[in-house]
Formats: C-alpha cells, structure tokens, sequence
C-alpha cells in the first residue's frame, strides 16, 4: 500500500468537458504542476505526473505543506486530496479505510463519518451502496469509537474503484477554471489597490498567461508605495504561474497632463495615457489583451462614457473580469487569494494621488480625443516612459528572480 503523503488524486473540471483539443490542455495542466514543483525542489524530486479517467496522479516523496500551497494555487485543479492506492479487494480497501480515518480521528475531525463510493469498474461484485455499507461495518468494528452519521458527518471517506482502488479524506478545492497557458497573453494594468489583482486572478483562471505593468510617479509617490505593488504581484505570481512585471516611471506623463487639460479630465486622461504605454510593452510582451481592474460604476473613470473613452485610446481588445461585481465580492476574493491585507496598506498610488476634486464623469469622446491629441509632447513621453520600463520577473512561487 503507498504511503498517503506519496500519492495526490488532482479533480479537474472544465478540462474533461474538451473534446478534441483535451490532450492540449492536459498537457499544459501536467507541466504547470511540474515547473512549481522544480522551483520547491531540484527536478521536482523525482515527482511523477499521470492522468487517465478524468484523473490526475501526483507521486511525490514532497511533503504536503510544499505540495498543498502548489496544487491549491494551480488554474486548472478544482480539487485535490492526499490519497491511498490500493488493490480493489474488501481486505486492502478496510485496511486504507482505517487508516485515513485514524488520520481524520487524529485531526480532530469529529467521530461522525460517511463513505462516498464511486465505481466505474463495473466488474466488481458489489455496487457502490454495497462497498459503502459492508466498509462501514468493517470500520465500526475496528474503531469502535466511530458513528456513522450520512446526513451530517464530521468527516467523509472517499473511495474511488478504477483500475486500482483509491480511499481518500474529504476533498480541498483548487481554483478550478482552464490551466494558464491555454488562452494566450494578457497585460495586467496593475495598482497598488484590492481589484487590480483580483481581475488579473480570473483572467489567469481563463488560462490567460499574465505580465503586468505599473505606474509610480517618484517623487510624488513613495518607494513604499511601490515596493507594496511588487509584494502584490509577488502574490499574484504562484496563481498566475509567474509574472513579470514592467514598473513605468508615469511622473512626466502625469505632469504634462495635468498642465496641459481641464483639472475635471485629467484622470481620464491620464488613464488613456496608461493604456497606451501597457499597450506598447504589450506588444513587446505577445499581449494579445489588456486588462483591467475596472468595474462599472464604481469610481468616475468606470462610467459607460469614462469607459468608452479609455476603450478607444488602444487597439488591443480590453478585458475587464471585474465589470459586473460589486466591492464586497471583489474583497472576498482579494481575502481568498492572499492580496487583500498587502492592498488596504495606506501608500498612495498615482491614481488616488492626482484624482480632481470634481472629475469628469460623463465624458463626450470626441471631445476628449481632441484634447488628447492636443497636449504638446505627450506622445514622445508615452514612448519614452515604455521604453525605460524597469523589469522585475517573479517566478510561480512568488520568488523574486535577480538579474
């Protein structure tokens, strides 16, 4: 029997609905999973990826406190748990039976439990209800201290009868969604703020591959304000499987429009100037996207108007994941990927720093496109600010890689 820490059975979800392109994104999925492993351990320690029946396998001599955070992180894994790898027979299944619920026992799970049994072998001699009621009984006898409770149970043992049988605890989510890498190239406009980060999250769940770009404008805001954007990506990075991120140096650009237009429009402005300059390093990138933490309504920029006018300053298709939620459910997941308490730090970013008392919300397009073309020298700054873009490239565990 192997040993439960050897063994990791990995769900995935929208994979298996694939049909002729499956194989592609089962291969993606598999070298995902391994270029982290690389990163927590030379050549993954000799780890071993293989899937078949809707299945993935992962044998690993890696502890599972390297292996938990690197499955629950990877886009693709709707759910995962440590498992026993047993032959299918009543003998070998109680004895794994017994073992996890020791392990559920040890854990303080409570002593209620349930079996959940799934059978696709149908040669076997018993049907699904039957492996759960005679493996139940045998599991009352050995551990007398157990209940059997189906309704609500403290703990569940799962049991998988395939080619081999597969006895495990109750199953801990992934993040679901499509694995990076299957959906081309995005450009995250990154800020210092909580929705930012959670727009890049979804995209990357769409198997979007993400770079990211950000503007400070030194000396009006401080090193602070940008070493907090980089513990952002940094924490971005392990669900994006790596970022790289270009810091733009915007005081110049920002300077320039803001003498240069109506205070009430410089932040969209502004934000049309930011879009240009993502979309530059986008194409050095391959970016075939930008996007955004934007959603409608919730600040002056993000009106329909706002919006339209920021749209038409680019060529590149404008991917705004955030669009139709609210800000508590941007915050609920910015507290489930990790990003939120590093985001609510008080450093100003240029946005927030520059915004007019009164800003433009209703903008007419025409107008401002006009008033953009006409500010003297922007275009040479937008090119100048992309061209000096300093690069930081952060690996799929959130490392910092010098040079």
């Amino acid at each position: 029997m192997a040993a439960m820490n050897n063994l990791w059975l990995i769900k995935v979800g929208e994979i298996s609905l694939k049909k002729g392109n499956r194989a592609f994104f089962e291969r993606v999925l598999k070298e995902n999973i391994r270029k982290k492993l690389r990163l927590v351990a030379p050549e993954g320690s000799g780890s071993q990826i293989s899937n078949r029946g809707g299945r993935f396998y992962l044998d690993t001599s890696l502890p599972e406190d390297l292996i938990r955070p690197i499955l629950a992180s990877t886009p693709g894994i709707v759910a995962f748990s440590r498992a026993l790898k047993v032959k299918k027979d009543l003998d070998s299944l109680t004895e794994a039976s017994i073992e996890v619920a020791k392990r559920c026992l040890a854990g303080n799970s409570g002593n209620r439990f349930k079996f959940e049994v799934r059978r696709t072998d149908k040669g076997l001699p018993l049907d699904s209800y039957g492996y759960a009621r005679e493996l139940g009984a045998r599991l009352l006898e050995a551990l007398p201290e157990l209940v059997v409770d189906v309704r609500k149970p403290d703990f569940i043992i799962k049991l998988e009868l395939r080619e081999w049988g597969y006895v495990y605890e109750q199953d801990i989510s992934g993040p679901g969604g499509l694995p990076v890498g299957t959906a081309g190239r995005g450009m995250l406009l990154l800020s210092g703020g909580i929705d930012s980060p959670v727009a890049g999250y979804l995209m990357a769940k769409r198997g979007i591959t993400l770079s990211a770009v950000h503007f400070h404008t030194p000396p009006f805001t401080s090193p602070e304000a940008l070493d907090k954007v980089i513990r952002l990506a940094e924490s971005l990075a392990p669900w994006c499987g790596g970022i790289t991120l270009a810091n733009v140096s915007f005081t110049d650009c920002q300077v320039k429009i803001n003498e240069s237009v109506d205070p009430a429009s410089t932040t969209l402005h502004s934000r049309a100037t930011m879009m240009k300059i993502a979309q530059r390093i986008a194409a050095k990138r391959r970016c075939g996207a930008l996007v955004t933490g934007e959603s409608l309504g919730q600040v002056a920029s993000q009106t329909l108007e706002s919006l339209a006018y920021t749209n038409g300053s680019v060529h590149l298709p404008v991917f705004r994941p955030l669009i139709g939620l609210d800000k508590e459910q941007i915050i609920r997941i910015s507290r489930d990927i990790g990003t939120y308490e590093t985001a609510i730090e008080p450093f100003d970013d240029c946005c927030t720093l520059f915004s007019p008392t009164h800003p433009l919300t209703r903008p007419d397009t025409k107008e401002m496109k006009e008033a953009f073309t006409a500010i003297d020298g922007l275009e040479a700054l937008i090119e100048e600010a992309a061209e000096k873009a300093e690069i930081i490239r952060i690996d799929g565990i959130g490392q910092r890689i010098e040079g």
